[in-house]
């Protein structure tokens, strides 16, 4: 590979690695800080009735998905884990994407859509993902 075109790819795949990972971190964070909307939105958006401990689970995921992402880690498994996450989450809200102007805050779900592009993006492209050690290239 041309080494401007590897440089260029790094950079963006460091940009798309770290505002992702800053995306996802900040949901496993809301678990802690604000339980009581996990299972709010776990019970509107997916039918199940989950107790905080559950939410907390899940919140320690993301946040060890998210410095997966952040660190370039595990690339295979995390990115792939990232972006299966944000597709369930994508799906199940499909009647705010649809009809985005039924109430006043539905028109949001549609930055859903190019976040979702941008984790495809990035599990796609993990094999030239270098890290952030020093430049090597690290196992997927």
């Amino acid at each position: 590979m041309d080494e401007a075109l590897a440089r260029a790819l790094s950079r963006a795949l460091l940009a798309l690695r770290i505002t992702l990972g800053i995306f996802l971190l900040q949901w496993g964070v809301e678990k802690f800080v604000v339980p009581q909307n996990t299972t709010a939105i776990w019970g509107y958006f997916y039918g199940l009735n989950v107790s905080q401990g559950v939410g907390y689970v899940f919140g320690v995921v993301e946040i060890a998905i998210a410095a997966c992402l952040f660190l370039g880690l595990f690339r295979t498994v995390a990115y792939g884990a990232a972006m299966v996450l944000h597709t369930v989450t994508v799906v199940v809200s499909w009647r705010q994407l649809l009809n985005p102007w039924a109430d006043d805050i539905s028109h949001l779900f549609i930055a859903s859509l190019p976040v979702l592009g941008a984790l495809i993006a990035l599990f796609l492209l993990r094999h030239w993902d270098r890290g952030i050690f020093l430049g090597k290239q690290q196992a997927a």
